[in-house]
């Protein structure tokens, strides 16, 4: 198990139940690491059940092996959690004219869909407890657009509009709603897109990072996945409970161009 630190007045979690998706790696393993450490209890849901059950095994969590893709079978399933954080996602890389219609659909499921479905299962115990944290990861992407992304780009401007809609419905009761809006992060995921990339792009994989990846940021260089986490553990803790529909930009200064 992890190493447990006290939690700070702005970062105690005791007590509470944290849902955290694809956490089985990158963002999503740090998130679970991040809200353990502050005293929550962790599911981690991802469709890794071997990813999942080594950082639940660390944290003293608990792993879900569930396809987020599967919508059925995720609309039937009960969930009780005082925090979300939907994380889990994929990347394609492709023009709108050579993009699967099929993928097109898979990465609005999981990143739109699923996120729907999760944040309409815990939001009736949020609300019976007067307390609930849902922090969904968007992206840059969820601001601005870039080429060859068109499902992913969709996917986050389509999380940002659900998020605000659970904001305003959930204020009432206690539940805050916020996106988290990442550059390139250090992640798999980041790490997969590179060929794609470069084939795209028609430039060799070793241009990829500095002249596609960051060419838009002020500052050079990727996220790690710890950097968004701290972030997330914040907007989860008792002193942002008035932090509510809003969209945190940690792009390196992309969006202010």
């Amino acid at each position: 198990m992890a190493a447990q630190r006290s939690p700070g007045p702005d970062t105690d979690l005791r007590g509470r139940t944290a849902l955290v998706t694809g956490a089985g790696s990158g963002i999503g393993a740090a998130c679970a690491r991040a809200l353990a450490q502050d005293g929550a209890h962790v599911l981690l849901l991802d469709r890794d059940a071997e990813g999942a059950a080594a950082v639940a095994a660390e944290i003293g969590g608990e792993a879900l092996a569930i396809d987020l893709g599967d919508l059925d079978a995720l609309a039937a399933r009960a969930f009780d959690a005082d925090i979300l954080v939907n994380n889990a996602g994929l990347q394609t890389v492709a023009p709108i004219v050579d993009f699967d219609p099929a993928m097109f659909r898979r990465m609005l499921d999981i990143m739109v869909t699923a996120p729907f479905l999760l944040i309409r299962a815990v939001l009736p115990g949020m609300y019976a407890r007067g307390w609930g944290r849902i922090v969904n990861i968007s992206s840059v992407h969820g601001l601005r657009a870039s080429e060859y992304k068109s499902a992913y780009v969709t996917a986050k401007h389509a999380l940002e509009g659900l998020s605000k809609v659970t904001a305003l419905e959930g204020g009432p009761h206690g539940v805050t709603s916020n996106c988290i809006n990442p550059g390139y992060v250090n992640t798999p995921l980041v790490q997969k897109q590179i060929a794609d990339q470069a084939r795209t792009h028609g430039i060799p994989e070793t241009d990829v990072i500095e002249k596609v990846m960051l060419v838009e940021s002020a500052i050079k260089r990727l996220l790690e996945p710890e950097e968004v986490a701290d972030l997330a553990r914040w907007l989860c803790g008792p002193t942002a409970g008035s932090v509510t529909g809003a969209s945190y930009t940690m792009d390196g200064g992309w969006s202010a161009r």
